[in-house]
């Protein structure tokens, strides 16, 4: 299984098991909107929650375990701006882990798991508690990725 991660408001998560498909990309933009859900690998969750949730109260955050294997949607590792990666030739939808990272950005880029699609809540294994306790860094190449 590849672990993939999502930070998200607990309502909505709510409102979505109710539905049985969460359509969020992140926070206050839809599916719709932006064309896929933005997802970290638990090492950049940290400097992610942080970015977009600065300041909440954790109480009304979960972070989303998602198995990748559930998924019948691509997943794509890409830099935070995936267009980047689509112009510049160095995506991968295998779903297996980072692609080469090259893009537009000249070297190494850190990239992130996007899901081209609806999350059925059938794919979300575990549901995390937030705290802000994580420390705020995320790696910041590929090579980080792998230790």
């Amino acid at each position: 299984m590849a672990e993939l991660l999502h930070i998200t408001e607990r309502s909505i998560w709510e409102a979505a098991r109710e539905s049985g498909t969460y359509e969020m990309s992140t926070r206050g933009l839809t599916l719709r909107e932006v064309g896929f859900i933005h997802c970290s690998l638990r090492r950049q969750l940290p400097a992610v929650a942080h970015m977009l949730y600065d300041g909440w109260d954790p109480a009304k955050l979960v972070v989303l375990v998602i198995d990748s294997e559930r998924l019948s949607v691509p997943v794509r590792y890409e830099p935070p701006e995936p267009a980047a990666v689509r112009d510049g030739g160095g995506s991968d939808d295998s779903g297996d882990g980072p692609g080469d990272g090259d893009g537009e950005h000249g070297g190494a880029v850190e990239e992130f798991p996007h899901i081209y699609g609806p999350l059925p809540v059938t794919a979300v294994v575990d549901e995390e508690p937030w705290s802000w306790d994580a420390p705020a860094t995320a790696p910041k190449s590929r090579d980080q990725l792998r230790d």
